[in-house]
């Protein structure tokens, strides 16, 4: 994936995002306008209209074109929803983590550490997703002693 003519492949995690519909596609775009063009990263969209079977087998596909030395981050975007259960499901394939309730400020921090090992860049996206849900005014009115 992310391969110069003169350099051995680069060892990082690669990221798939997994989600109902398009939005996993969707965060990928905006991912990359904010950091550039990156490799070794994927979406998979579930819909109504595919089979689990097709779509598991897009997940095991996927799953071998990012693996790159460190493992794959599976970013899927509702605990208990289609997407997270079928990636859990992958567990036990390879070197993979899943964090669900992917957000913007998640993946952003998923591509901008995917060199620390996997369970760390799992603990650091899920804090940055935390972190990255705010309310603006509420921060202001605490700011300017507003109710």
């Amino acid at each position: 994936m992310a391969e110069s003519s003169d350099k051995a492949p680069l060892k990082q995690v690669g990221v798939l995002v997994v989600t109902h519909g398009e939005f996993g596609q969707a965060l990928l775009g905006a991912a990359q306008l904010i950091l550039g063009p990156q490799q070794g990263i994927l979406a998979v969209s579930v819909l109504v209209t595919r089979g689990v079977e097709d779509i598991l087998a897009e997940l095991k596909s996927s799953l071998a074109k990012l693996e790159m030395g460190l493992g794959v981050l599976i970013l899927t975007d509702l605990f208990g929803g289609t997407p997270t259960t079928l990636s859990l499901s992958l567990l036990k394939a390879g070197n993979i983590e899943v964090v669900s309730g992917v957000n913007l400020p998640m993946l952003i921090k998923s591509l901008q550490g995917r060199s620390l090992p996997l369970a760390e860049l799992a603990q650091q996206a899920k804090e940055a997703g935390q972190k990255g849900i705010v309310v603006p005014g509420e921060m202001l009115r605490k700011k300017t002693g507003g109710n």
